[in-house]
């Protein structure tokens, strides 16, 4: 998320910042210790770009700081020491002419402004004016202002300075809840805070990194001894005697009210002596009231690293001048032509050094600048590597869109076919069923007439049939008759004659 290699920062000839170089990764919450005018303030400044550095590079979750500032900043809210506040505004004033300035979009405004007071415990106080609320509410006004257009890294310069133990609580536990979403930086002198709420440890000291860590590495890497605290009743005053094995010192500490004494027992780093004291002190009629094994605090961690790094650069004065002195006192015991050449020596010299100083310094730099130009050329090159695997990927999406299209309208043409087919099949089928249709109707039609030519013939049969009956049954009477016509007939052919 950031990254912070090899920045240095001159005002003139004072080195502020010397070759200072960290990394903090994502949601990680990280301490930046130091003594006062150790350079932290101007660490923190160059990052979220307030201040140019001399040299090196700080790069804000992909974005350098120098190369694209706005891109860099935008990731970054915050909080300086001693917040400057528009006391003549309101609350919700202040933080929404926050979210204006880091250009907050109008629709998403009021939303962002009422979340942001949310997180911070801000509803009750927020149509108040910011000079009539507490410091505590102040303090969190100025995180809120931080918080606005949800940035990823939240740089934070003592933000419980001047809080009582119980605002400091809040604020602390507030941090802790935002170090969930994002990345921050936490400058503080409440070491115990720094212990409770930091993940990581960054100790400065004169403008150099002293150490990074956990706190519990630290408190673990400094402590060189255990030491143990026992408060005891010891009538026959044996504790002066007294032998435990891996003790080193045995040290008195305090006479209590109540006639009790307290000591302090130290050993080895890796030795445990607690259980020897609960054996031999009964039988040697010393009563115990109280031990404690006490543990090395961040605040001893810190003290220790400062004090020894404090030592080693006295040491390395003390040194130069001794060596220095006794140069000088050298060439005050030369006559005065060794003199002449002695200085004359010391000159070439230091005039050696300063150049293999400054040969160092600019071999250091141009390390740095191959560096950076291999990084560039490596992004260069991972940059053209994903544009061409987009390129590819895209040319892969449109020859897949294509296959499905290809694939598409083969199927639909298959569907078709086999609607077509299935179409004919059907009408042939159709055309078959009304052949048979058409077969059955004049086999039905041939069996009908034929049935009817028989019903005919029988009704024929049977009407001559009855006919012949009435012709039997009437051929008396015709006879009968015969013999009249023939009469008239008779008669006709008399009266012609």
């Amino acid at each position: 998320m950031i990254e912070v290699k090899n920045v240095t920062k001159k005002y003139g000839n004072f080195v502020a910042i010397d070759d200072v170089s960290f990394e903090i990764k994502d949601n990680e919450v990280v301490g930046f210790l130091g003594p006062n005018g150790a350079g932290k303030s101007t660490t923190m400044n160059m990052i979220t770009g307030f201040i140019d550095t001399t040299k090196g590079r700080i790069v804000v979750n992909g974005h350098d700081i120098s190369k694209t500032p706005k891109k860099a900043k935008r990731e970054i809210g915050y909080m300086p020491e001693g917040v400057p506040l528009y006391t003549g505004l309101t609350v919700k004033e202040f933080i929404t002419y926050m979210a204006e300035l880091k250009n907050v979009k109008r629709k998403d405004r009021k939303q962002e402004v009422q979340r942001v007071i949310k997180e911070t415990g801000l509803e009750e106080v927020q149509k108040k004016l910011i000079k009539h609320i507490s410091r505590g509410y102040k303090q969190r006004v100025g995180l809120a202002g931080a918080l606005v257009g949800n940035p990823k890294v939240l740089i934070l310069d003592e933000p419980t300075v001047g809080l009582d133990p119980k605002q400091i609580t809040e604020i602390r536990e507030l941090i802790k809840n935002l170090g969930k979403n994002h990345t921050v930086i936490l400058s503080s002198h409440i070491l115990s805070e720094v212990s409770q709420i930091c993940e990581r440890v960054i100790i400065i000291n004169k403008g150099k990194i002293l150490a990074i860590d956990t706190p519990k590495n630290l408190e673990n890497k400094t402590q060189k001894e255990s030491v143990v605290l026992v408060t005891v009743e010891d009538k026959k005053d044996k504790m002066k005697s007294i032998k435990i094995t891996g003790a080193k010192e045995i040290k008195f500490v305090k006479s209590n009210p109540d006639g009790t004494k307290q000591y302090s027992i130290s050993a080895k780093k890796e030795v445990d002596i607690r259980k020897e004291i609960f054996s031999k002190f009964p039988k040697m009629d010393i009563t115990i009231f109280e031990l404690k094994n006490i543990e090395n605090t961040l605040e001893d961690a810190f003290l220790k690293i400062i004090g020894d790094k404090e030592a080693e650069i006295k040491a390395e004065k003390e040194k130069k001048a001794e060596d220095l002195n006794k140069r000088k006192l050298q060439i005050s015991l030369m006559d005065k032509k060794d003199r002449k050449i002695a200085i004359k020596e010391d000159k070439k010299k230091a005039k050696e050094d300063k150049i293999e100083a400054f040969n160092k310094e600019y071999e250091k730099d141009r390390a740095f600048e191959r560096e950076l130009k291999e990084e560039k050329k490596k992004a260069k090159e991972e940059k053209k590597n994903a544009s061409q695997k987009k390129k590819n990927e895209k040319k892969a999406n449109v020859q897949e869109k294509k296959n499905e299209k290809k694939e598409k309208v083969n199927k639909d043409n298959l569907q078709e076919k086999k609607e077509e087919n299935k179409e004919k099949e059907n009408k042939d089928n159709k055309v078959e069923t009304n052949n048979k249709t058409n077969t059955t109707k004049q086999e039905n039609k041939k069996s009908d007439t034929k049935n009817h030519n028989q019903n005919n013939g029988q009704n024929k049969n049977n009407q001559s049939q009855k006919n012949n009956k009435s012709l039997q049954g009437k051929k008396p009477q015709n006879n009968k008759a015969k013999p009249k016509t023939n009469n008239k007939q008779n008669s006709s052919k008399g009266g012609n004659k």
